[in-house]
């Protein structure tokens, strides 16, 4: 039907449908989640990954390091931190309906943007041929006046990124992986957590315990749950405030097709 003869409640109807789904998604949509360490989908998008697993879209996780240094407990050896950072994350994607987690296991704090990363994520993009993947903004140094972003971020957002384009759809890139079987990929969607420039503001109000939920899972890494829990709950969404809170999670969002 021509837009012009549509009437006033149907018009109201999509406007009201383009404002609760901005997505615009007509299909399931298989999502990849490509990120350095475990609980940085929980900390960066973890809302948003259980707005999209409650609307049935499938979710997983490529994380490519096990985070086998995130700790000042002396008496811990990186290999035990990392089994424990393993069940974890484990628990953590089970709480936002994620499908299923792998590790690539990278040295943590020692990830680069090489061909060796850019290779393991063009494999891993071919074997699980996402529609959608998420990863974080190799751009971002600085986060706010307080905090330095962490450098397998960066590393882990430029790697991704090198191997959806042109890496991962292109057949004569890493030919050994044709001999795997593996047929390049084309990604359509990128979103681009944690960005420098968003475009793509999601309300996750109604989702916001549930990530304060799975990050918790995170143990390890949370000295202090109740500064955790306040923490989250002071990031107000501009506009809001403590008594009608909103919650929110930026994107840079890029349709390669």
């Amino acid at each position: 039907m021509n837009a012009k003869h549509q009437s006033r409640s149907e018009r109201q109807a999509h406007v009201m449908a383009q404002i609760l789904q901005p997505e615009g998604w007509d299909t399931a949509q298989n999502i990849l989640v490509i990120l350095a360490h475990p609980d940085d989908p929980e900390f960066f998008c973890g809302a948003t990954i259980a707005r999209w697993t409650d609307a049935g879209h499938q979710v997983s996780y490529c994380l490519l390091t096990c985070g086998d240094k995130g700790t000042r407990d002396r008496q811990i050896s990186g290999e035990k931190l990392c089994s424990i950072r393993h069940e974890e994350q484990k628990q953590a994607a089970q709480r936002l309906g994620v499908k299923g987690v792998r590790f690539l296991d990278f040295p943590d704090g020692y990830l680069v943007p090489d061909l060796a990363l850019r290779k393991a994520i063009t494999r891993v993009i071919r074997e699980e041929k996402p529609d959608v993947v998420v990863t974080c903004d190799p751009q971002l140094l600085f986060v706010g006046d307080e905090r330095i972003n962490h450098p397998d971020h960066r590393a882990a957002g430029q790697a991704c990124v090198d191997a959806i384009f042109p890496a991962a759809r292109d057949h004569l890139y890493f030919p050994e992986l044709l001999e795997e079987g593996l047929e390049p990929h084309i990604v359509r969607e990128v979103w681009v957590s944690l960005p420098v420039e968003p475009n793509v503001f999601l309300d996750v109000t109604t989702l916001w315990e549930r990530k304060i939920e799975a990050i918790l899972c995170h143990k390890s890494q949370i000295p202090d749950e109740n500064a955790l829990r306040e923490r989250m709950k002071n990031r107000l969404a501009k506009g809001s405030s403590p008594e009608n809170p909103r919650y929110e999670e930026a994107f840079r969002r890029i349709r390669l097709g």
